[in-house]
């Protein structure tokens, strides 16, 4: 009863959500039938489809998890964009320097890399320089919080600004190889790189850049339900969440509470450099993210900040990021931004439906 309680109003927002966009689609002459046939078809008409639909989602994954366990502390965590570029930074110097990369210069060739290690080596440091400087990079604002009372989503916004400058600078100065006009690094060693899950998924082809990195998020969402509800960390973390004053009384430290959430909150958008420098772009693409950091609030809000709730909303997600490519090709006068209005409509309707949710 209390699970059907929990996943009714997000189901009544995204049911309102589409009948509204459906009204909208009338008003511009189209047949919303078929805009919706074609959301749905091109996300689960064929294993293409399909694995094209959870790389959407993949990196939604990690970021609504990040922005959940900061809500669980009673935290809003709106740096999970700076956070994962900082960490696709982190992981591609780690792939740059130990991944043995040699540049091409004119007729130059030129090393780049400080060793270069093997696989089995190099794959775990880069995964762990990406968790690692996104801990580091949503710790900050954690100990703002904690240590001077400044409000955690002025510290984050500020910190987005700061992390993005910051890994542009480098890119541009001292990581793009001289001449090339995309804002980017050099590859990252070939021993850097994770697989593909083509490789091992029968009928998926081998374009579809799904790859290891959803596995990881999947292993994520399990580990942020056993950390809030099996651990006596995560029930501290939102016991201060309900009520800091109660949980102080109680002999809980909500500062602790505060860091360690921001702490873990940026290690999982951190996780989203994974699958992107690892497995789809193997280098620091400056502008890769398509705002994955901001729509992991909408994940999170809709998914009830639970894990499950998580990954079937950025599932979601994944369908209306990949069908509007379909809607807007293939329909005449309904563009890709019904995925944007519809997202927007969905999080208007959870916002003004929480009260009953409640009861």
């Amino acid at each position: 009863m209390k699970i059907l309680k929990e996943i009714f109003w997000p189901l009544v927002a995204v049911v309102a959500a589409f009948i509204v966009g459906g009204i909208v689609i009338l008003m511009l002459g189209d047949n919303p039938i078929e805009a919706y046939r074609l959301l749905l078809s091109s996300s689960f008409g064929s294993p293409r489809d399909v694995g094209w639909m959870l790389h959407y989602a993949t990196p939604l994954i990690f970021t609504g998890l990040a922005v959940a366990v900061a809500l669980r502390c009673g935290l809003l965590n709106i740096g999970a964009e700076g956070q994962l570029y900082v960490a696709a930074f982190a992981a591609a110097w780690v792939g740059i320097k130990f991944g043995g990369t040699i540049v091409t210069v004119g007729t130059d060739h030129q090393n780049w890399s400080w060793a270069s290690l093997p696989a089995i080596l190099l794959v775990p440091m880069c995964i762990a320089a990406a968790i690692i400087a996104g801990a580091v990079w949503g710790g900050i604002p954690g100990v703002l919080k904690a240590k001077f009372g400044s409000h955690e989503v002025i510290n984050t916004i500020m910190l987005n600004f700061i992390g993005i400058a910051l890994v542009s600078y480098f890119t541009q100065y001292y990581y793009k190889i001289p001449g090339d006009p995309i804002l980017q690094t050099a590859p990252i060693g070939e021993n850097a790189t994770i697989p593909q899950l083509s490789s091992f998924i029968p009928g998926l082809p081998a374009d579809v850049p799904l790859n290891v990195a959803f596995l990881l998020a999947i292993l994520a969402c399990i580990a942020v339900y056993i950390f809030l509800w099996k651990t006596k960390w995560g029930y501290e973390l939102r016991a201060v969440g309900q009520n800091s004053s109660a949980a102080e009384y109680g002999g809980i430290s909500p500062k602790k509470q505060i860091i360690l959430a921001m702490t873990i909150s940026g290690a999982l958008a951190g996780m989203v450099g994974i699958g992107e420098v690892l497995g789809t772009r193997h280098n620091f693409y400056n502008g890769f993210s398509a705002e994955w950091g901001f729509l992991g609030i909408a994940v999170a809000l809709l998914g009830r900040n639970h894990p499950l709730g998580v990954f079937v909303a950025a599932i979601f997600f994944g369908v209306l990021l990949r069908g509007e490519i379909f809607v807007d090709a293939f329909t005449s006068k309904v563009s890709k931004d019904l995925g944007w209005v519809l997202q927007a409509i969905i999080i208007l309707f959870v916002a003004c439906l929480q009260k009953y949710s409640r009861k």
